[in-house]
């Protein structure tokens, strides 16, 4: 059974853009076979770890060939508990609404605990860092509220969409597919918008499970 794991970012519950989407997305992945399995992780329901000076100390024992020891250890069995949920399915779907022209910072921390040596990358003093999450997927959902293409300087940049896929190719996840909904909501009625974003998620979804070269023709 093909196994797909949505990870929310955002804490806005049933008043959140990038839900609702993420919804029509799944709705549309279930209708259609094969059958997925879908498990949820609200990165805001108190279950991800902190990565503060234990974890930090124990990524760099395990760096020079050590082994973490006491608050280390505790720190480091965390992180990897955090990293296995992430591993041990097939396929992601993410919904990151854009904050102050980047991601929110419970996200970065997610990022920061996961992406460790031996689990999200490997590191070769000569040849630098290997992606280790391989043969998976990822759809983004991505929302903001003034930033959006074309507007001027005073509206935003985008380090949110960038930052983020960056971080997925360096973690070894090439299959990318990206919905974005980003209104003007002080100038312009949001709702075609709206509709185009919802549209996307449910053309994506389609072609989500399908071979490579299949889902490229669905898509």
């Amino acid at each position: 059974m093909t196994t797909l794991l949505h990870i929310s970012a955002s804490p806005r519950g049933q008043r959140s853009e990038s839900l609702a989407i993420a919804a029509t997305f799944l709705d549309e992945l279930r209708a259609a076979p094969p059958h997925v399995e879908v498990e949820h992780w609200d990165l805001w329901d108190g279950t991800l770890p902190e990565f503060g000076p234990p974890a930090a100390a124990a990524k760099m024992a395990i760096f020079g060939g050590a082994d973490p020891e006491g608050d280390e250890a505790v720190a480091w069995r965390a992180a990897r508990e955090a990293f296995e949920r992430f591993d041990s399915v097939d396929h992601y779907l993410f919904t990151v609404p854009m904050w102050n022209a980047s991601v929110p910072y419970i996200l970065k921390q997610f990022i920061d605990v996961v992406s460790q040596p031996g689990m999200v990358f490997g590191f070769d003093p000569e040849s630098g860092y290997t992606g280790l999450l391989q043969d998976k997927r990822a759809a983004v959902i991505y929302t903001g509220a003034v930033y959006g293409p074309g507007r001027g300087p005073g509206f935003g940049s985008d380090f949110q969409q960038p930052y983020f896929e960056d971080w997925l190719r360096w973690a070894g996840v090439e299959d990318i597919r990206s919905v974005a909904f980003r209104p003007n909501l002080a100038t312009a009625d949001p709702e075609p918008g709206r509709r185009a974003a919802h549209s996307r998620a449910a053309e994506v979804a389609r072609g989500f499970l399908l071979p490579t070269g299949e889902a490229r023709l669905a898509g």
